[in-house]
């Protein structure tokens, strides 16, 4: 029978804790206190561990909470659980979809969003050095902006190059 409660409350969590994982948090207090399957201190040790763990907060949190109920197959209850309701929205949107891949206006539609994504997060960028007025960390978006339009590379070579002056503005900012 815990079993079954347990695929409930964590199927319910997985369906209305829309906004990653720290939206399930009210519903987790809830068990905590309604269930008493766990304690609201064990809640909080949950929490950070999962914080800390790769993989998403809720999905950590859903495992790490059916394990302290009821061991093993608790966690894996939970995880499922919690996972399938977006696992069948995104099989459900992906037939969607699917059917709306070669439409010319559709293909016309992301084809504009991708600049305007790159737009937005650009503005994002420089919003923040503006607030923090690090000059070095200007430096370093221009340079890697106009590095980025003379040669194409992977995305994650410039993740990890704007990574790596991350930390060097910031040693460079301890030093000051």
């Amino acid at each position: 029978m815990i079993y079954w409660e347990l695929f409930k409350e964590f199927f319910h969590i997985g369906l209305f804790s829309y906004g990653g994982g720290y939206a399930t948090l009210p519903f987790l207090y809830h068990i905590a206190e309604n269930k008493g399957w766990y304690t609201v201190d064990q809640l909080t040790n949950m929490i950070a561990v999962s914080s800390v763990t790769p993989g998403p907060v809720g999905v950590n949190v859903a495992t790490f909470a059916g394990f302290v109920t009821s061991g093993v197959l608790g966690s894996l209850i939970a995880t499922t659980a919690v996972i399938l309701p977006s696992f069948v929205l995104i099989l459900i949107i992906y037939r969607l979809l699917d059917k709306f891949r070669t439409n010319k206006y559709v293909r016309s539609i992301i084809y504009m969003l991708k600049p305007t994504g790159c737009g937005l997060l650009a503005a994002v960028g420089i919003e923040m050095f503006i607030q923090d007025i690090n000059m070095l960390g200007m430096v370093l978006l221009v340079g890697l902006f106009i590095a980025g339009m003379a040669e194409k590379r992977s995305p994650m070579f410039y993740l990890g190059v704007s990574a790596l002056a991350g930390i060097a503005a910031g040693l460079f900012n301890l030093i000051d």
